[in-house]
């Protein structure tokens, strides 16, 4: 019977590996993130002075092929995490962690270089655009919300189907690392094959292609991970999958305002954001924070969406306001930005999605559907009509 390994394994090989300072380990410097084990799969990060990741490359080798070396690990994804000291004011970077040789490795981080645009021509003769270093992907469009437990994933699966329902080519990149929803949504299981070249085939269902940690996670495994190695687990899902060609990538972002969101503006040329929220005065409040952050950082903004607006009694058809009703319409008059639509807090909304058959596949006809579909309409002829394809990444500036 195979060994179980265990975290207490593992930093007693990192033991082994020296520090920045040569005179004591990386282990007792305090410098190993939490450890996390999934199927002989090993991932943690290890924190360095920003000054000098670049020179520290190779402690992050050293480390990786150490635990690699122990029986029963497939593989170890190891990130080298730069943050800045409190009261320092040099920025925060991510550096790249190098490819494990292991052929089972967790994707990694993308090369710096920009591939170029050898895309073939879209859709009505227009040609297909590199979107923030991912060839053929025509458009982003981030999924967000200010807080959670508003149906940003429901939203976002109903969404990206609603689009694939338009005869679009429809990708979705679940981008919340700690609660990934995908996988149960979509009713899929098991785990991406890997391609030549380190690249990841995306798994399908309902005609969306689909990323997500929970495919690479057992779903019961919590994700300690600290903002550096979040970002670069969300860089490698982006960059090192094999997307092909697509019209749109639908990202559900992680819920609130943190540095994941940041870097998917900053990394990537989002074509616009959909807010979701509920419509009680608390939800609404995030919501605002969510908009705002987007536009501070040049994403435009492609409307709000209401959803759980009334409650359908599924026995007698009444309505009821449980969490009031028409707050994210005007909210979304009172910023100045379109207004996507409403959809109802329903039972069988609940029932499909926790079933893994999405209400617009499983139930195209119901009224909920309709709704979905006539919010990505609106929101697809936003993006549509806006002019000039693809837009170099914004730059965050922070004011004094």
């Amino acid at each position: 019977m195979t060994e179980t390994l265990t975290k207490d394994q593992i930093l007693a090989a990192l033991k082994g590996v020296k520090g920045p300072d040569l005179s004591s380990n990386i282990v007792s410097l305090g410098l190993v993130s939490e450890v996390v084990i999934n199927k002989g799969k090993v991932y943690f990060a290890i924190s360095v002075d920003p000054a000098r990741a670049a020179e520290l490359e190779g402690l992050r080798k050293a480390a990786a092929t150490v635990v690699e070396g122990l029986p029963g690990v497939a593989s170890a994804t190891v990130t080298l995490t730069a943050d800045r000291e409190p009261g320092s004011t040099a920025p925060t970077s991510s550096p790249r962690p190098a490819r494990s040789e292991t052929p089972q490795a967790a994707p990694e981080a993308p090369s710096p270089k920009t591939p170029a645009n050898t895309a073939p021509p879209g859709r009505a003769g227009q040609a297909r655009q590199t979107a923030g270093g991912i060839p053929g992907i025509r458009r982003i469009v981030a999924v967000a919300s200010g807080k959670g437990g508003v149906g940003k994933s429901t939203t976002a699966v109903n969404f990206a189907l609603a689009l694939k329902d338009q005869g679009l080519k429809v990708g979705i990149l679940d981008a919340d690392i700690y609660g990934p929803s995908m996988p149960r949504l979509l009713g899929l299981s098991g785990q991406p094959q890997q391609l030549a070249g380190n690249k990841l085939d995306p798994m399908r269902q309902y005609g969306l292609k689909v990323m997500s940690m929970g495919f690479l996670v057992d779903e019961d495994t919590p994700m300690i991970w600290r903002g550096p190695m979040v970002i670069s687990a969300i860089s490698q899902m982006l960059k090192d999958v094999a997307w092909g060609e697509l019209d749109v990538l639908v990202v559900d972002m992680p819920p609130g305002t943190g540095d994941a969101q940041l870097t998917m503006a900053q990394q990537v040329p989002l074509a616009g954001a959909v807010i979701v929220s509920t419509p009680q005065d608390l939800a609404l409040i995030d919501a605002r924070k969510g908009l705002n952050m987007f536009q501070k950082v040049n994403v435009p903004v492609l409307g709000i969406v209401e959803n759980m607006s009334t409650f359908l009694c599924p026995h007698c058809g009444g309505r009821s306001d449980i969490f009031g009703h028409g707050g994210a319409k005007e909210e979304a008059a009172k910023l100045g930005v379109p207004f996507l639509g409403e959809v109802p807090l329903t039972l069988a909304v609940r029932e499909t999605s926790d079933g893994g058959k999405p209400i617009v596949v499983s139930d195209p006809d119901s009224d909920v559907a309709k709704a979905y579909r006539q919010i990505a309409e609106t929101a697809w002829a936003e993006i549509d009509s806006a002019s000039g394809g693809a837009r170099p990444a914004p730059k965050i500036v922070m004011e004094s």
